[in-house]
């Protein structure tokens, strides 16, 4: 029962750092920091609760925050988040699995896989509802995102069966956004 709480606490930490990948890992590493419900002490991935590394983490959202602010390289950005997010999901899903149990590199796949999905679904949903908003509007998606993450991440933590519901939306909606896209495509087709 333990391994199957651990592996949904990891694929929902994962998930949560497709989304957005910093503030996730950030809330993985306090809760662990204070040894609750989730712990990295001596494991091989323990510097995920270390003091220098939660501050990274924090500069790293300022700096992104900025980046986003004043709109600069946004395809670039959003691709680099991708890969950090995917990275770090790999990693989070990892040290849970490490905690307790001595074969810790499934999570490594796991995660990536888990994040790759919510990404992959996120980034359609944003772009979807950014060319539906006015500028001023489109602009605060980012912080949408950020507490998604943050919320998604904290009740990973606590509550993990959520993770299960959220992967499934993850799915639901990158299967839902790629059938609307071909829908859009299919009216166009009929003008000509």
């Amino acid at each position: 029962m333990r391994l199957l709480i651990d592996i949904l606490q990891g694929a929902g930490l994962a998930g949560a750092a497709g989304i957005r990948p910093f503030l996730p890992a950030l809330v993985a590493g306090a809760f662990a920091r204070g040894d609750l419900l989730i712990d990295f002490d001596g494991t091989k991935f323990a510097f995920l609760e270390r003091p220098g590394w939660l501050l990274a983490l924090v500069l790293a959202v300022a700096v992104v925050g900025f980046l986003e602010r004043r709109a600069i390289a946004e395809g670039q950005l959003e691709a680099a988040l991708a890969g950090i997010g995917i990275g770090l999901g790999a990693l989070l899903f990892a040290g849970t699995l490490d905690d307790r149990f001595d074969v810790w590199w499934p999570g490594l796949v796991g995660g990536g896989l888990c994040a790759a999905l919510a990404g992959a679904a996120t980034r359609s949903l944003l772009v979807r509802t950014r060319a539906r908003l006015d500028p001023t509007a489109g602009a605060a998606l980012p912080v949408y995102a950020e507490g998604t993450a943050l919320v998604l991440a904290a009740l990973a933590v606590v509550v993990a069966p959520i993770s299960i519901v959220a992967l499934g939306f993850f799915a639901f909606m990158l299967r839902g956004g790629r059938r609307r896209e071909g829908e859009r495509y299919a009216g166009l087709r009929i003008l000509k």
